[in-house]
């Protein structure tokens, strides 16, 4: 338990509203990716996070987060192994399809396996396959942190940001 639990402290009760905070959490630029798992049957699932960040470099630890409602829980909180794809500033496509509800998010999406199955997405400026390490459910989403087993990226590729609830593929300097 942390310090100031133990000790009987508490955050204050937030003075905005989940609207203000989803805003202000959208000024912090981010890369996109795509998590993608193939399911004990065989399935494949796969969804759209920019909600992807480094944790350690020894072990090589990454972390994301889902939420706690969402339909591919299941298969993310039981799996074994998951891939995190950077996408390339010409991905918007892709990362809209798999952040849409509802239809066949592989309709025609090339990717090859990774070394223990899982896929990897053509054309993404980074991988990441990695080991299911370790969840924590915090509020309403759960944190995966990931042991990553195998890494590879594209020199010189772009990649897809997100700013502001847009997508931005070209990046002024």
């Amino acid at each position: 338990m942390s310090p100031a639990r133990s000790a009987g402290h508490q955050a204050k009760p937030p003075d905005f509203s989940a609207s203000e905070f989803r805003a202000s959490l959208g000024m912090f630029a981010t890369g996109v990716t795509i998590v993608t798992a193939r399911t004990a049957t065989g399935d494949l699932v796969g969804l759209t996070a920019n909600s992807f960040n480094s944790v350690s470099l020894a072990p090589p630890l990454v972390l994301w987060s889902l939420s706690q409602g969402a339909g591919t829980m299941g298969a993310f909180s039981n799996g074994l192994r998951y891939a995190i794809n950077v996408l390339a500033a010409d991905q918007q496509q892709l990362a809209e399809q798999f952040a849409a509800r509802g239809g066949d998010r592989w309709a025609g999406v090339r990717f090859v396996e990774g070394m223990s199955g899982t896929p990897l997405l053509e054309g993404a400026v980074a991988t990441f396959e990695c080991f299911n390490r370790s969840q924590y459910a915090e509020g309403d989403h759960v944190i995966f942190v990931g042991e990553v087993e195998r890494c590879s990226h594209r020199h010189e590729a772009s990649p897809l940001l997100y700013h502001g609830g847009k997508f931005f593929a070209e990046h002024p300097l």
